[in-house]
């Protein structure tokens, strides 16, 4: 797998340095409240793993599967639920856990969602925040790295199902995936 790389742009010592502070930030944060942390699967599971582990308040955990990408390096702009979460959200905290906000368009998919179903707020922790091709009108609250316009893989991060099980954040070489 490491020939199909360009670069490592995160080591793994970086990666676990900054999930300790944002777990730290969010414990803070989050104090006397006991929300829900919704990770959204698959991409988020070693980053919601590892952060959760640092969050030093109660809180409940669940899963959400959604599709926009599918095997494309960008998102299609047409979010599908294929796992709902289980929990009832009404009059709780929410704190989305994903592993890169892109265009912005499952983040805002999902607070909405989330708000009409009577979450009492919503805030995103993503690994990786990827400005440059945000086109909707929203942000993450707690971000561990901002990335350009490349397409990363590893840490949870995937081009067709590969490269999620990697320590540490890279660059896909593009003769991989055009």
């Amino acid at each position: 797998m490491k020939n199909d790389l360009k670069s490592i742009l995160f080591k793994e010592e970086q990666i676990k340095q900054r999930v300790i502070e944002l777990g730290d930030i969010i414990t803070k944060d989050y104090q006397g409240k006991k929300p829900i942390v919704l990770g959204v699967l698959k991409g988020c599971v070693l980053f919601f793993s590892d952060l959760v582990k640092k969050i030093d308040t109660p809180l409940n955990i669940d899963f959400i599967v959604l599709s926009s990408y599918g095997n494309a390096t960008v998102s299609s702009g047409s979010v599908k639920i294929v796992k709902d979460c289980e929990q009832d959200v009404s009059g709780r905290e929410v704190l989305i856990v994903d592993d890169i906000m892109d265009s912005g368009k499952t983040g805002l998919f999902l607070k909405d969602l989330l708000l009409k179903r009577g979450a009492k707020t919503v805030k995103f922790c993503t690994l990786l925040n990827k400005q440059s091709r945000r086109v909707c009108g929203i942000s993450a609250d707690y971000y561990g790295f901002d990335v350009g316009d490349e397409f990363v893989v590893g840490y949870g991060l995937d081009y067709c199902e590969m490269y999620r099980n990697l320590p540490y954040i890279a660059v896909l070489n593009e003769d991989k995936y055009r």
